[in-house]
């Protein structure tokens, strides 16, 4: 039976938060690489998987230091495109529905 600190598991979680507050692409390879030892290190199977996630995102996750583009405002349209779909469930007006999604996007930039 392995019992895990938990207050290390936790002070791992609380590091990698801290990923994006470094100041160029070199600091923040470097802080993800040690991020992932100490996680591969620690002996916690959850900690190990997502370190080999990071491993797989870490190109992803690094080119963001180069181009700092949030898709926070595409999701945000989107999901007011869905909402918009389930209160018009059952009309059958396309033109209406494409009126209503322009609508939407002229009430945030207008």
């Amino acid at each position: 039976m392995i019992i895990f600190d938990v207050t290390n598991y936790y002070s791992l979680k609380e590091d990698l938060r801290q990923f994006w507050e470094r100041p160029d692409k070199a600091a923040a390879e470097r802080f993800l690489d040690a991020w992932r030892t100490r996680a591969e290190t620690s002996g916690v199977a959850m900690l190990k998987k997502i370190a080999r996630r990071l491993r797989v995102f870490r190109f992803g996750l690094l080119n963001w230091y180069d181009h700092r583009i949030s898709t926070g405002p595409l999701e945000a349209a989107n999901n007011r495109i869905k909402t918009l779909q389930r209160r018009a469930y059952g009309f059958r007006d396309q033109e209406y529905f494409t009126l209503q999604i322009c609508s939407q996007h002229e009430k945030k930039y207008a």
